[in-house]
């Protein structure tokens, strides 16, 4: 098969880096050319704009928006505008289930077929193996790239359905991100106000039944309050209304999901207060755990203490 992608970031570039070991030729787009450039000396070949790929039989996304999705698919110069257009699309991004909806009618008009394949996991995961995706779709699509996913999200990839089921796999997914990431700051901050160390705590959690591939990927930041960015604020914040629109539609009762969703915009509220709100609010979510350790009267400090990740090999 003919392999395209379009978005070389975080998440774009590990993805490809791992099609080009399986030993797989893809041709790339990306808006900051720059970016894609390191890919060429592993194998792939950077074209100028997205129509160039029209010939592929797979295109693979991963963008920032619907917008950006919207754009490179039927924007100007966009993969499904020009005569010859590629079989199947793959968008890995998170977006809405309304704007994935309009784009697969689109497509659907066009005659390719549109899977919508969101993963689990950050670069490190790509990286680290620990990556998967959840899909739906035609299913006579997935069946033929299946493997082309799996070669990424080396986890595996669960087919759950036509149309949009798997964007609301993946909101549900977000949601439970920031369920979790919230309540592990509270009892943390709960044992260190009584007395124990973050690290000693965490170390506890994550060999229990309770720790996870998250808790684990996400001790180090709470332990050392590094903030590098994995996933901001925002991101968070889109995720958890989103879910909250889709459990209004549904009549789904989410409490748990509304008092998470309360505390971190409190964490905007703390950054406003910050010299620099948008390069503060910019930093990953797990800067959270400063505007709960201000409500909870714990001073912190980074422990310096090297901790596993939960993705070393």
């Amino acid at each position: 098969m003919k392999i395209a992608w379009i978005g070389i970031g975080r998440m774009g570039l590990p993805m490809v880096e791992r099609l080009l070991t399986a030993g797989h030729a893809v041709t790339v787009w990306n808006r900051t050319r720059a970016k894609a450039e390191p890919l060429v000396a592993r194998g792939a070949t950077l074209v100028d704009r997205p129509s160039e790929l029209a010939n592929a039989d797979v295109v693979f996304i991963m963008v920032s928006t619907g917008k950006d999705l919207e754009a490179v698919c039927f924007g100007a110069d966009g993969v499904a505008t020009a005569a010859t257009r590629p079989r199947i699309v793959v968008d890995c991004s998170s977006i809405g289930l309304e704007e994935s909806a309009r784009l697969r009618a689109k497509l659907d008009a066009a005659g390719i077929a549109y899977l919508a394949a969101p993963v689990s996991g950050n670069g490190k995961c790509v990286v680290a193996g620990k990556l998967s995706a959840v899909v739906s779709g035609p299913r006579a699509a997935f069946d033929e790239v299946v493997g082309l996913i799996e070669t990424f999200a080396v986890r595996g990839a669960s087919y759950v359905g036509e149309g949009e089921l798997a964007r609301i796999c993946k909101i549900a997914h977000n949601v439970m991100l920031g369920v979790v990431i919230e309540n592990l700051m509270e009892i943390t901050l709960l044992a260190q106000k009584a007395g124990v160390p973050r690290h000693a705590f965490l170390k506890f959690m994550n060999d229990s039944v309770m720790g996870s591939i998250f808790t684990r990927y996400k001790t180090p930041a709470l332990v050392n309050l590094d903030w590098t960015t994995t996933f901001t604020p925002a991101l968070l914040r889109k995720d958890l209304d989103l879910g909250l629109q889709a459990a209004r539609e549904l009549g789904v009762p989410m409490p748990v999901t509304t008092a998470a969703r309360e505390v971190l915009q409190m964490h905007f509220g703390l950054a406003a207060r910050q010299p620099d709100p948008a390069a503060y609010i910019g930093l990953d979510f797990a800067a959270m755990l400063e505007t709960m350790a201000d409500m909870a009267g714990v001073t912190l400090a980074s422990e310096n203490t090297a901790v596993p990740t939960g993705l070393e090999s």
